[in-house]
């Protein structure tokens, strides 16, 4: 923002701060003078204040966000779960899969709750409660998804109205916003879950008010059309009817001086000289009264004026602009009025916002076939057929989700080590099982048959593969980066995702440090709950050293030569990657897949050489003949049984296009 650098000093945030809150201290906030918090708070007002907001007094209070009030989830975690935005172009978020609201609080307000799980059960608890009351009645679903349409933005009107920026249409739509938002209670008075049974009533002064101010359909600018209704002021009504009735007058005026003189052909005009005239012809300019001015002489005419006439040309000459007046008086007033009333707006759009996110839950698991999960003291995970929220929905109609179950107990399996090829869908398992505890503990139901969960105070999750060119760091340093930060920041509620550790540096080397993080995590004191997957069979072993370690893997099959992904999790470990096989799904030449397949011998081989390194001098150089077109192998041997000296130029070329005839012929 440009902040200036004094104004992060710690009395200066202090004293902006308790001046705008009318406080001696801090401590009613939860705040300390010189914490970081109402530094920050303290600059981020110094910077409203000098900016283009004439009023803050919109901004009543302050809150903390206390670290023991929701879960943690770190950036590297947010992004590793693609909460908000996937990492690949184009993709689907699994905010873009939850996000069922309505309003534009309701969108706003489920971003901030997939941000902050909560700690509080009685706070999950209830909103499970009030997304199960929901799927109870169907016929309410779709009455308050009614209610919520077209729902105005309560919150940005309420900063409008602040500063004092608001139109007239906007305030229009203030007042359609109590007109919705008192429906939308009665339809929940008897229900379950917290309303806010008085706001109506508080509010509904305001409401009528509005409706007695506003025109229907008011002007965004005043003076650019209504904006008032007429009999909300008496002068405001007269002036109207003045420019209304400007015509009808003037005809008034003519007619009854025409009776009084006796000039049948008098005239009623204006121009812009010297404005609302009489004309009178010269054979009547003797019955002229004496209180009328001349003003003007024609050939065959006179014109004149009258106090009268020029009483009522000021009067309408000037109505518009007293018009204009009179509505920005008056609506000034209104905005002063609604004012008084933005705390009480504030907890009414906090209450429609809260509704859109809950109706948003039970739309979600309805359609979707979600679970209420059940929450059990210690920490303990037990997944019956999870599913991954996002990628089940981007599959093929005819293509089913595989659901897999998974159990993590603190005291005896703490740690699970999956192994598996690529593809098999351990990374999406991982995901799964994270987002499923990341939705539960927001109160929105999950996809599982089952799903008895703790509660989780830390999320930590370190997936994929990402460098940071801009800050010199390499894949490898990024990775360990993350896990350094899970491995310093563990709880004894910490749920721990950790795929494919150590796989940015040698073999060996990545083996080790694989090993090394998931004994530490074994015996930390905390013992949190770890999902491990891994392409390092060796890390099986571990199992038989380490109690609270469970082996198991993600099943694929071998049949005819091919792999098939079965999906499925199974317990104990496995000892195939199938690396080659989906070397060759992804295209890579035959050549290169049979050489490998020559290497991966030698390694399987050699594993008591140093570093595994297979004697590829002995194996020789690759054999580009060596290929997956068995045509090529014969013209191989044809060609080593030629005697290259003893051909003539014209005759090699002739041999060389009979091996061209015959290749094109395969």
């Amino acid at each position: 923002f440009g902040i200036d650098a004094w104004a992060w000093e710690e009395t200066y945030a202090f004293e902006q701060l308790t001046t705008h809150f009318q406080t001696n201290s801090l401590s009613g906030f939860g705040l300390e003078k010189g914490s970081a918090g109402a530094i920050a708070a303290g600059a981020v007002l110094h910077h409203l204040k000098r900016s283009e907001y004439s009023s803050l007094d919109h901004i009543a209070s302050i809150s903390r966000i206390s670290l023991d009030d929701f879960m943690w989830l770190d950036g590297f975690t947010v992004s590793n779960l693609e909460l908000f935005a996937s990492n690949a172009p184009g993709g689907t978020s699994t905010l873009d899969i939850i996000d069922k609201t309505i309003s534009p609080m309701g969108g706003r307000l489920l971003r901030t709750f997939l941000a902050l799980p909560l700690l509080n059960t009685e706070t999950i608890t209830k909103r499970h409660n009030a997304v199960e009351a929901l799927l109870e009645e169907p016929d309410l679903m779709d009455a308050l998804s009614d209610a919520l349409k077209g729902m105005p933005d309560i919150e940005r009107l309420c900063s409008r109205v602040a500063t004092g920026r608001i139109s007239p249409k906007e305030m229009a739509r203030l007042r359609e916003a109590l007109k919705q938002s008192a429906a939308l209670v009665e339809l929940v008075q008897e229900k379950s879950w917290d309303h806010p049974e008085q706001l109506p009533d508080v509010l509904a002064p305001l409401y009528q008010e509005l409706a007695h101010a506003l025109v229907e359909d008011p002007t965004a600018i005043i003076g650019k059309g209504e904006a008032l209704q007429s009999d909300y002021d008496t002068e405001l009504s007269r002036l109207r009817g003045l420019l209304n009735d400007a015509t009808g007058t003037l005809e008034a005026i003519r007619v009854r001086e025409a009776e009084a003189t006796g000039i049948p052909s008098l005239k009623l005009a204006f121009n812009n000289v010297f404005g609302y005239y009489l004309e009178v012809r010269n054979s009547h300019k003797d019955k002229v009264p004496q209180e009328w001015h001349r003003k003007q002489t024609l050939v065959n005419a006179e014109r004149y004026i009258t106090d009268e006439l020029k009483k009522f040309e000021a009067e309408v000459l000037g109505a518009e602009e007293q018009i204009k007046a009179i509505e920005l008086r008056l609506f000034a007033h209104i905005v002063e009025k609604t004012k008084e009333h933005l705390s009480t707006l504030l907890v009414l759009a906090r209450w429609v916002a809260t509704t859109d996110v809950l109706l948003s839950f039970a739309e979600v698991a309805k359609r979707y076939n979600y679970c209420r999960p059940t929450f059990t003291e210690g920490a303990n995970i037990e997944i019956e057929k999870g599913r991954h929220p996002v990628i089940e929905r981007m599959l093929p109609e005819d293509q089913p989700y595989i659901a897999n179950g998974i159990a993590l107990h603190q005291e005896d399996a703490s740690i699970a080590m999956i192994t598996g090829p690529n593809m098999s869908g351990k990374s999406a398992l991982l995901r799964q099982v994270a987002l499923i505890q990341i939705l539960a503990q927001m109160g929105s139901y999950v996809p599982a048959a089952a799903a008895s969960l703790p509660i989780i105070d830390r999320l930590f999750v370190r997936v994929g593969a990402s460098d940071n060119l801009s800050k010199g760091e390499s894949t490898f340093m990024v990775e360990m980066n993350e896990t350094a930060t899970i491995l310093n920041n563990v709880s004894k509620q910490s749920l721990v995702i950790l795929d494919e550790i150590g796989r940015g540096t040698s073999t060996f080397d990545g083996v080790s440090i694989a090993w090394g993080i998931a004994e530490y995590l074994h015996q930390h004191p905390f013992s949190p709950l770890v999902l491990f997957a891994t392409h390092y069979h060796e890390l099986n072993a571990m199992a038989n050293t380490f109690s609270k370690v469970r082996n198991y893997h993600v099943a694929a099959e071998e049949h005819q030569g091919e792999i098939v992904f079965t999906r499925q999790l199974k317990e104990g470990g496995t000892a195939h990657s199938f690396g080659l096989h989906v070397a060759k799904l992804a295209g890579i030449p035959g050549y290169v897949l049979n050489r490998a397949e020559s290497v991966l011998k030698e390694l399987e081989q050699s594993k008591s050489k140093e570093e595994g390194a297979p004697d590829t001098a002995a194996s020789g150089q690759l054999n580009f003949f060596t290929l997956d077109r068995p045509e090529l192998e014969e013209l191989a041997d044809e060609i080593e049984n030629v005697d290259v000296n003893q051909l003539k130029p014209i005759e090699a070329l002739m041999l060389l296009n009979t091996f061209k005839e015959k290749l094109s012929k395969k």
